[in-house]
């Protein structure tokens, strides 16, 4: 605990003053793909966040690809976005329909579903880097995600157990990083994430996803595309990873319509802010918004 507050107040108070995406722009040669798994109830936010992407990576973009069922409205918006639109059921051997994922009595399968889409990046990406990037999320500054030959992971203060107990049950092994690596998007290496599945498989005698599906669904083990990936890499490749400080604020659906307000008003060290979709949220006047830890009403009721 006590490791884990001091790394995080050095990434955030010291490293994070000189955090490169937020002194200045350094763009990049490597060519990324750009993967966005969404479903209809997405569609408010992710035109924003496909302008994000295209305004704010500072790499040469392939391509942006949107995993989702087969819905009119988003193949409409792809073709209006110039992005590439993938059938959630084309990817992998299994349908969200047979994933049976319930937590506390409620159906969590799409949940933990796109999830397993995101891993499944190498299969449907061409480049040999992709970004996996939440539907709500959208980029507010210029960012590179590889600089000196490194990948750079954000992290985030939130460190939930269950995330790492399941790291623990798929690959056998304890996690090593200190900080979690939740934050609404991560760079991914087609070659690292196979080598990841194929680890799980392993360990497991399952299919990877297979694996994932028959250890989710408690309380006390949650599985975490981001977690796992993240913590993977850093055990297996850790002169490979630069970590920086995510600056992610979460916000609810309802402050969408003051995005032009927010990406000047929020401060500059904000990269990205994410804008979650909760049925019983959008019923507040109120909401306490968490900034980093921080916790406090950024739109008061007028």
């Amino acid at each position: 605990m006590i490791k884990r507050k001091i790394y995080l107040f050095y990434l955030k108070q010291i490293k994070g003053r000189f955090d490169l995406n937020r002194k200045r722009v350094i763009p990049s040669s490597i060519k990324l793909d750009v993967l966005i798994p969404a479903a209809e109830k997405d569609l408010e936010v992710l035109t924003y966040a496909i302008d994000g992407v295209r305004e704010n990576i500072k790499h040469p973009l392939n391509e942006i690809i949107i995993i989702a069922p087969d819905s009119e409205k988003i193949k409409a918006l792809c073709a209006a976005k110039q992005c590439r639109f993938v059938n959630e059921d084309s990817v992998l051997p299994i349908t969200k329909k047979e994933v049976g994922c319930f937590m506390n009595g409620i159906d969590r399968s799409g949940w933990l579903f796109q999830q397993l889409l995101k891993l499944s990046g190498d299969t449907v990406c061409s480049r040999d880097y992709y970004l996996a990037l939440d539907a709500d999320t959208i980029l507010l500054r210029p960012q590179v995600f590889i600089h000196r030959q490194k990948i750079i992971f954000n992290c985030r203060k939130p460190y939930l157990k269950p995330y790492f107990r399941m790291y623990e049950r798929l690959l056998g092994q304890k996690p090593t990083s200190p900080v979690s690596f939740v934050n609404h998007h991560m760079l991914f290496e087609k070659d690292k994430a196979r080598k990841l599945k194929e680890a799980i498989e392993k360990e497991t005698g399952l299919k990877w996803y297979d694996a994932v599906i028959k250890q989710s669904g408690g309380e006390d083990v949650k599985f975490s595309e981001y977690e796992t990936y993240g913590n993977f890499t850093i055990a297996n490749y850790p002169k490979q990873v630069a970590v920086h400080y995510a600056f992610n604020a979460d916000l609810p659906r309802g402050e969408l319509q003051k995005i032009d307000k927010l990406k000047k008003t929020l401060p500059r060290n904000f990269k990205s802010v994410s804008f979650h979709y909760s049925e019983r949220r959008q019923q507040l006047n109120r909401f306490p918004v968490r900034r980093d830890g921080l916790t406090h009403a950024l739109f008061p009721r007028k």
